[in-house]
């Protein structure tokens, strides 16, 4: 009866902690839109001693909590892809492409 009890309990206890593990993620998810949303009026982010106790409790129950840990703002990603772009058409332009023959690159 325990050889087939053990492995049906192993079972639901792992079941029960993808669960947990999951709306960890998810609550780890929505964290930095709310913290988005409650910047003050010159635009800068505020952490609180709330988030850093979500955060050190988020890392005990979620192994892969540091994936999350990214609070970009908007603006930001933009220039980002913005600088990509700048990048990517200044090395795809004909001057570039000249002197990279002359160069030898």
């Amino acid at each position: 009866m325990i050889s087939v009890l053990h492995p049906f309990l192993i079972f639901v206890r792992d079941s029960v902690r993808r669960r947990v593990t999951l709306q960890a993620e998810i609550l780890a998810l929505r964290h930095p839109l709310l913290v988005l949303l409650r910047r003050n009026q010159n635009h800068r982010l505020r952490l609180l001693g709330a988030d850093r106790i979500l955060w050190a409790w988020l890392s005990r129950i979620w192994l892969d909590w540091k994936s999350a840990l990214k609070v970009v703002k908007p603006e930001t990603v933009i220039a980002w892809h913005r600088k990509g772009l700048r990048s990517y058409w200044a090395w795809k332009s004909p001057v570039m492409q000249e002197c990279q023959a002359k160069c030898g690159h």
